[in-house]
C-alpha cells in the first residue's frame, strides 16, 4: 500500500474532510514554526552584539510565548480531530466490508472467508487509528512544511539550503528500504492473527462436539503454536521498527550537524551574520523533523495499513451479477414457484437440493422436510436470492427472481435463521421498538413466543442491554426474540429455519402457536422442520432430496491420490484433532 492510498477517499468519505483539515493545519504550523524561530533569532542576536538588553527584547520573548501556546493548541486539536476522524473512517470501512461481504454471498463467506472478515473488521482495522492520528499528519507536514521552510532558508542563506537539499534524499531512500521490510512483517503479522482467530472461532463452534468425543484438549498445542507464531511476528515487526527508528534519527542528526558545522565556520569567518546563522541552524531540524517522524510513525501504523489493504482487496471483489430492476410483486398475493431447482455443493460431488419442484402459496404454511444435508437451508437461501442455483429457476408469480430488484423483494420478507444474531443495544431496540416501555402489541407477542419469561429474568427487563458490553443470550433465547420480532414485523413472507431446533418439547408449543398466528395474520410461512409438531400444522409439505453428480475421472483420481499420500496422512495427524488417536488402525480393520 502506498503512503496514502486514494481508495481511502473512495471507501471512507470522512477521509476527504480530514485531509483538507491536515493540509490547512500543516500550512499554519509551518508559518508558526518560522515565526517562532525568527523571533528567537531576533531576540538573541542584538543581545549577543551588545546593541540591546533583555528588557529591550521583551516584545520578541512575549511573541515567542504566544506562538508556543498557539502551536500547542493546534497539536491538541490535531490529535483530537484525528481520533474522531479515525473512528469514523474505521466505522465506514467496517460497514463497507461487511456490506460487500454479505453481497458476495453465503458461498463466498463459507469458503473460509467468514473468520477472515470477522478478524479484519474487529481487531484488524482498529490498527488503522495510528495511521490517521500519527502517520498522515506527518505525511502532509512533509508536503507543506519542508518546501516552505526551504524557501525561507534559501532566502537567508543559499549555501545552507543547498546542503539541506543534498542531504534530504538520504532519509526517504532509507525509509523506502526499511518500509518494504516492515510492510512484509506487518502482512505476516496480520495473516498470523487471522489464522489464530480462525482456529479459535472453529474451536468455539465445535467445542461441544469435541467434548463429547473426549478430544477437548486436543487443539491445545495447535492454538499454542499459533499464539507463539503471532507473538513472534509481532516481535519481528517491533525489532525492525526500533532498528529503522535509530537509523533515521542518525541520518537526520548527521544532516543537521553538517549544516551546523558549515555555518559555524562561516560565522567565525564573518561571512554570515548571527541572526541568519541562528535562524538557519534552528530551521534545519524542523525541515528534517517531518521526514523523521514519517519514518517513525510508519511502523506504528503499518499494521493498520496492512489491514486496510486487505479491506480493499475484499471491497474490490466483483459482486455476483444482479441485474434485476423490476419491482417485486406483493408477496401476500403472489405464489413463489421453484422449477427443477438444483444447487451443486462446493467441493463435493453432491447436488443439494436436487430437482426441487415446489409452490409456496400465499397465506399458507409450507414445510420443507428432508434428511440432514439434503439442501433445505440451501433451498431457502436460493428463495431469498442469496445463492444462484446451478440448474432450474425461481419464479415470483410470473417473474423470474433474477429479474427483480432484490431490495423490493427483501423488504417484504422476515427471515429467522437457525442462529439469530442480537445487536448491541436494549431488548426493545432489538425488537425495533422505540422508547423505554413496551406497548400492548409487544407484550402480547412476547407472551405468545414465551419471550416474556426470558425478559422477566433479565436485570433491567425490557431495557436490559444485550450483545457487546451487555448481557449474553443463549441460542434458544435469541430464537424466541427473533420469533417475537417476526410477529411484530409487517412483512408478507416469514421464513423460519429450524425454529424449534434449540428448544425443548414444551417450548416447541410456542413455535407452533407463533406459526399459526402468522398464518392468521395472512402471512406466507415457509418452515424448515424435522419435528412432527410443525408438519402437522402445515398446509403443504415439500420433500427436499439430494443426489450425487459425476465428477471428472481425472479429478477424482487426483483427489484419491492425494488422500492416499503420506503427506495427507501426516497433515491429518497434525491438524485434525477430532480424529481418535488410532484412526489409521480403525480404518484398516
Amino acid at each position: 500500500m502506498r503512503p496514502f492510498d486514494p481508495r481511502l477517499i473512495k471507501y471512507a468519505r470522512e477521509t476527504r474532510s480530514y485531509i483538507v483539515f491536515l493540509v490547512t493545519l500543516g500550512f499554519l504550523q509551518t508559518l508558526l514554526i518560522a515565526a517562532q524561530i525568527i523571533l528567537i533569532a531576533q531576540a538573541l542576536s542584538p543581545i549577543f552584539y551588545g546593541t540591546a538588553t533583555l528588557k529591550d527584547t521583551a516584545l520578541f520573548i512575549g511573541g515567542i510565548g504566544i506562538v508556543f501556546l498557539i502551536r500547542s493548541g493546534l497539536e491538541y486539536v490535531q490529535h483530537s480531530f484525528g481520533h474522531r476522524a479515525a473512528i469514523k473512517v474505521i466505522s465506514q470501512l467496517r460497514g463497507a466490508v461487511l456490506d460487500h461481504s454479505s453481497k458476495l454471498g453465503v458461498r463466498w463467506l463459507s469458503d473460509g472467508n467468514t473468520s477472515r472478515v470477522v478478524t479484519l473488521t474487529t481487531r484488524g482495522l482498529d490498527d488503522l487509528e495510528a495511521y490517521f492520528v500519527s502517520f498522515l499528519p506527518q505525511l502532509f507536514l512533509c508536503v507543506t512544511t519542508i518546501p516552505a521552510l526551504l524557501v525561507i532558508i534559501l532566502y537567508l542563506d543559499w549555501l545552507s539550503a543547498l546542503a539541506i537539499i543534498l542531504c534530504i534524499p538520504l532519509i526517504p531512500l532509507f525509509m523506502i528500504l526499511i518500509g518494504k521490510l516492515t510492510s512484509r512483517y506487518s502482512s505476516q503479522r496480520l495473516k498470523s492473527m487471522q489464522q489464530l482467530g480462525t482456529q479459535l472461532l472453529d474451536l468455539l463452534a465445535g467445542l461441544s462436539t469435541l467434548k463429547a468425543l473426549g478430544r477437548e484438549k486436543g487443539p491445545r498445542k495447535r492454538v499454542e503454536a499459533l499464539g507463539n507464531s503471532f507473538a513472534e511476528k509481532t516481535m519481528q515487526t517491533l525489532y525492525v521498527a526500533f532498528l529503522s527508528g535509530a537509523a533515521l534519527e542518525f541520518l537526520a542528526t548527521l544532516s543537521t550537524a553538517i549544516v551546523a558545522v558549515e555555518i559555524g565556520f562561516r560565522m567565525v569567518g564573518g561571512s554570515i551574520l548571527l541572526f541568519s546563522g541562528l535562524a538557519v541552524i534552528m530551521l534545519t531540524p524542523e525541515v528534517f523533523k517531518p521526514l523523521r517522524e514519517v519514518g517513525t510513525q510508519f511502523h506504528a501504523s503499518a499494521d493498520g495499513v496492512a489491514a486496510a489493504e486487505q479491506a480493499f482487496s475484499i471491497l474490490e471483489k466483483p459482486l455476483p451479477s444482479q441485474d434485476g430492476t423490476l419491482p417485486s410483486p406483493d408477496l401476500s398475493l403472489t405464489p413463489i414457484v421453484t422449477e427443477n431447482l438444483s444447487v451443486f455443493a462446493p467441493g463435493r460431488a453432491t447436488v443439494a437440493p436436487h430437482q426441487l419442484n415446489a409452490t409456496f402459496e400465499p397465506g399458507k404454511i409450507t414445510v420443507l422436510r428432508g434428511i440432514s444435508g439434503s439442501g433445505k437451508s440451501t433451498a431457502v437461501h436460493v428463495l431469498l436470492g442469496l445463492i444462484e442455483p446451478n440448474e432450474g429457476a425461481v419464479n415470483v408469480g410470473n417473474l423470474p427472481l433474477n429479474d427483480l430488484n432484490l431490495e423490493t423483494y427483501w423488504s417484504q420478507i422476515t427471515w429467522v435463521p437457525q442462529h439469530p444474531v442480537i445487536l448491541p443495544g436494549s431488548i426493545l431496540e432489538n425488537l425495533g421498538v422505540e422508547g423505554e416501555t413496551p406497548g400492548e402489541e409487544v407484550t402480547k407477542a412476547a407472551k405468545q413466543t414465551g419471550f416474556s419469561d426470558v425478559v422477566a429474568l433479565l436485570p433491567n427487563g425490557w431495557n436490559t442491554l444485550v450483545g457487546q458490553g451487555g448481557v449474553g443470550m443463549s441460542v434458544g433465547q435469541r430464537q424466541r426474540l427473533a420469533l417475537t420480532r417476526a410477529l411484530l414485523d409487517e412483512s408478507s413472507l416469514v421464513v423460519l429455519d429450524e425454529p424449534s431446533a434449540h428448544l425443548d418439547a414444551t417450548s416447541e408449543e410456542y413455535v407452533t402457536d407463533v406459526v399459526c398466528t402468522l398464518k392468521k395474520q395472512g402471512k406466507t410461512v415457509i418452515v424448515i422442520a424435522h419435528r412432527a409438531a410443525l408438519t402437522k400444522i402445515a398446509d403443504h409439505i415439500v420433500e427436499v432430496t439430494s443426489s450425487s453428480r459425476n465428477i471428472d475421472t481425472e479429478v477424482a483420481q487426483n483427489l484419491q491420490a492425494q488422500r492416499d499420500s503420506s503427506v495427507y496422512s501426516n497433515m491429518l495427524k497434525k491438524i485434525d484433532y477430532a480424529l481418535p488417536e488410532n484412526w489409521e488402525n480403525e480404518g484398516n480393520r
